[in-house]
C-alpha cells in the first residue's frame, strides 16, 4: 500500500504544478543567498585574518559557495520539470531521469545538513585562533617598520574603534606590552631610560592603551594614560569610575560577532532543508500523479500520488535487501578475480 496517498483531480495537478514552480524559484533565490552569505563570511575572514594569525579556515564559506551554487542548479532544473510537467508532449522526457534527480536532492540535503553542523562545530575553534591572533596582534602592534607587520596598527585601531572594545581580554592587556615603538622613545630622557631599564625584558611598559580604546560617547575627555594613577586625573577614581574607555576586549567582541554570523547562517540553511524536503515532496507526489492517471490520454481524468510506492518499514526492508545483494555481488566479484589469478 502506498504511503501518504493523495487523490488529484487535473485541478489539484494544475495547482501543485504552478505552486511548486513558484516554490523551485523562490529555492533559486535562497541558493543566491547561501552564495552570497558565503562570500561575505570569506571577505570578513580574509579583512580580520590578520588577528587570527592567517590560521582561520574558510571550510564553512567555501561549502556555503557551494551549496549556493548547488541550490540554484538543482532547484533550476526542478522548475522547468515543474513548469513542462502538464504539457504531454514535453513531460516525457524528463521522466527517466526524475529518479536519478530525486536521489540527488537527498544527496544535496545531507550536503546541506553537513555544512549546518559545521557551522555550529567550527565556533569553538574560531575561539581559540582569535585568542591566540589577537594576542599576538597586540604584541606586534608597535611594529610598524617590520615587513608583514606594518598594517597591524591600523587594523587592530580599526577593529576597536568598529567594535568598541579593547585589548584581547580586556584593557588592561595593553599594560604588559610594550605598544610604542622604540624610535619614539627619546632614551636620552632618564625617565624613559629608567622605565625601560627597571624592567626586565628590557620593554617601555605603562598603565596606557592606544587611542583606540576611547570611548567617544563618554562625556568626560578620554584619558588614556595612567588608567590606574587616580592622582595624576582630578576627580578620578579608577576602581569606582566608569573608564572613558572600552572595557569589552576584542576577543569576545569578534567572537560575538562571527558565532552569531555563523549560528544565523546554520538556522538559514536548516530553513533551506526544510524548503529543499517540501519541493521533493511536491514533485514526488506531482511525478506519482501524473504516472497514476487512469487515462493517459485525458487529462482531466483522476489519479493519485504518494510519496513512497510502499510503506515506509516495507521500503526499508527493500533498500537493505538491494544493499546487501550489492555486498554480496561484490564479494563474488573479488572471489572471482582471485580464482583467475591463481590460475
Amino acid at each position: 500500500m502506498p504511503f501518504m496517498p493523495v487523490k488529484f483531480t487535473l485541478q489539484k495537478r494544475v495547482k501543485l504544478a504552478q505552486g511548486l514552480w513558484m516554490l523551485y524559484w523562490f529555492s533559486v533565490i535562497v541558493g543566491i543567498l547561501l552564495f552570497s552569505l558565503g562570500i561575505f563570511f570569506k571577505v570578513e575572514l580574509r579583512k580580520r585574518s590578520e588577528m587570527m594569525d592567517n590560521n582561520e579556515s574558510h571550510l564553512v564559506p567555501n561549502l556555503l559557495i557551494l551549496v549556493g551554487l548547488l541550490a540554484c542548479g538543482v532547484n533550476a532544473f526542478g522548475g522547468k520539470v515543474c513548469h513542462d510537467s502538464l504539457d504531454p508532449m514535453k513531460f516525457p522526457k524528463w521522466k527517466p531521469m526524475l529518479k536519478t534527480y530525486l536521489l540527488l536532492c537527498c544527496g544535496f540535503n545531507v550536503l546541506l545538513l553537513l555544512t549546518a553542523v559545521f557551522c555550529f562545530l567550527m565556533q569553538f575553534a574560531m575561539y581559540l585562533t582569535l585568542a591566540e591572533g589577537l594576542k599576538n596582534s597586540i604584541k606586534f602592534y608597535k611594529d610598524t617598520d617590520t615587513p608583514g607587520r606594518c598594517f597591524m596598527k591600523r587594523t587592530l585601531d580599526m577593529t576597536q574603534i568598529e567594535f568598541r572594545c579593547c585589548g584581547n581580554n580586556n584593557f588592561r592587556d595593553w599594560f604588559e606590552v610594550q605598544w610604542i615603538s622604540n624610535r619614539y622613545l627619546d632614551m636620552s630622557n632618564d625617565a624613559v631610560r629608567d622605565r625601560v631599564l627597571s624592567n626586565v625584558e628590557g620593554k617601555y611598559l605603562m598603565d596606557s592603551v592606544p587611542f583606540s580604546c576611547c570611548n567617544p560617547g563618554s562625556p568626560r575627555p578620554c584619558i588614556q594614560h595612567h588608567l590606574t594613577n587616580n592622582s595624576a586625573h582630578y576627580d578620578y577614581d579608577h576602581r569606582i569610575e566608569e573608564l572613558n574607555i572600552w572595557t569589552r576586549g576584542c576577543h569576545e567582541a569578534l567572537f560575538s560577532y562571527f558565532s552569531g554570523m555563523m549560528s544565523s547562517i546554520g538556522v538559514f540553511i536548516i530553513f533551506t532543508i526544510v524548503l529543499e524536503a517540501v519541493d521533493m515532496a511536491g514533485l514526488k507526489y506531482l511525478c506519482t500523479s501524473l504516472e497514476t492517471m487512469e487515462d493517459p490520454e485525458n487529462p482531466e481524468c483522476e489519479s493519485e500520488g504518494y510519496l513512497l510506492e510502499k510503506g515506509v518499514k516495507e521500503t526499508f526492508k527493500d533498500v537493505f535487501a538491494k544493499l546487501k545483494t550489492l555486498g554480496k555481488s561484490n564479494q563474488v566479484e573479488e572471489g572471482g578475480d582471485t580464482e583467475g589469478a591463481a590460475t
